[in-house]
């Protein structure tokens, strides 16, 4: 199968798909029950509590393939130890309009969490600084404006606070 139809990820947002996917195994059994429970209540037609019951485990079971459809095309990838900016890596970056530094990591899409520091390699931020190192400057072309930002640091683990 030709490279570019496996979605790259990171070891820990693998483990974190599987994770979520055991968590949904293990509550499809309980979905099941409550499904069977208010079906066994009669008329189909008028139950609320069958139809609450039958959408909510469609949304589990749509849930399971689309993780598993995740897994299947996914590619674990480990980041080199040099200070390329790589999938994997924390960077800390200023942004050189007020000065203001964030630290991010790079990560797969299936993965991007902006509130937990993660932003995808596909993003616009993350195709400008993907193959940089500290001391670059770049422009983010981003949807709404263009931006500069300055890597100062690269690493394998996240910065301590």
């Amino acid at each position: 199968m030709p490279k570019n139809q496996f979605n790259p990820i990171t070891a820990a947002g693998y483990r974190q798909i599987q994770a979520e996917i055991a968590a949904l195994e293990a509550d499809r059994p309980h979905k099941i029950a409550s499904l069977a429970e208010a079906r066994a209540h009669g008329d189909l037609s008028e139950n609320a509590e069958y139809s609450a019951a039958k959408r909510d485990l469609r949304h589990l079971e749509s849930r399971l393939r689309f993780l598993n459809k995740q897994l299947q095309y996914a590619k674990v990838v480990q980041p080199s130890t040099n200070d390329t900016v790589e999938l994997g890596k924390w960077v800390t970056l200023e942004f050189l309009d007020d000065h203001d530094t964030a630290t991010y990591q790079l990560v797969g899409a299936a993965e991007a969490d902006l509130d937990a520091g993660k932003t995808t390699r596909v993003s616009p931020l993350g195709k400008a600084i993907t193959g940089h190192h500290p001391g670059d400057t770049v422009t983010v072309h981003a949807p709404a404006a263009s931006y500069a930002v300055k890597i100062t640091a690269v690493s394998l683990t996240a910065p301590q606070d």
